[in-house]
């Protein structure tokens, strides 16, 4: 859901001048993610599946930014895929080796980001996107401090995750 709640913008964000230069589609996952969970819970995966809390209360956030504050929309952008740009890769690595997976092969694609071909360009170009953001320093440390409520709800959904589905050794 936090994923769709950034891919699924409002019509006309695209055209902000402050979240529309960060909509872009090679960043898409939403197809990558359904790929994943059609390989790890079957075609019917989608059967019975209910969000969680913490997953609802993240993709709210993220759609009433997109709504409302397009500074507040980048900041939740930022940290969901310049996190999986970065992070994710070694989340990537280790669920291939710990579970088998084929190299950037189903189960990970979710990680995987075919249309771009330097991900150390793409992200420096982004980053440099940020630091050209036109926002006073009032609005510069909002949108940090909405990095760091993004940051929160997401590992408050890695924990309810992590209580539903607890590994088994």
């Amino acid at each position: 859901m936090p994923v769709r709640a950034l891919e699924d913008v409002p019509q006309g964000l695209a055209a902000d001048p402050v979240a529309g230069p960060f909509i872009r589609p090679e960043l898409a996952r939403t197809a990558e993610l359904a790929r994943d969970l059609a390989h790890l819970g079957g075609p019917d995966w989608r059967t019975g599946l209910e969000p969680l809390p913490a997953t609802v209360a993240y993709a709210d956030r993220i759609a009433a930014c997109a709504r409302d504050w397009p500074a507040g929309y980048v900041a939740h952008h930022y940290t969901r895929y310049l996190g999986d740009l970065s992070g994710g890769q070694i989340i990537r690595g280790t669920a291939e080796k710990t579970w088998g997976f084929a190299r950037k092969g189903d189960g990970v694609r979710f990680y995987v980001f075919e249309a771009i071909g330097n991900p150390a360009a793409f992200k420096r170009d982004y980053r440099e996107l940020l630091d050209g953001l036109p926002l006073d320093d009032l609005e510069k440390q909002r949108v940090i401090d909405e990095c760091k409520r993004a940051f929160a709800l997401n590992s408050a959904v890695f924990r309810e995750l992590g209580n539903a589905f607890p590994l088994t050794a």
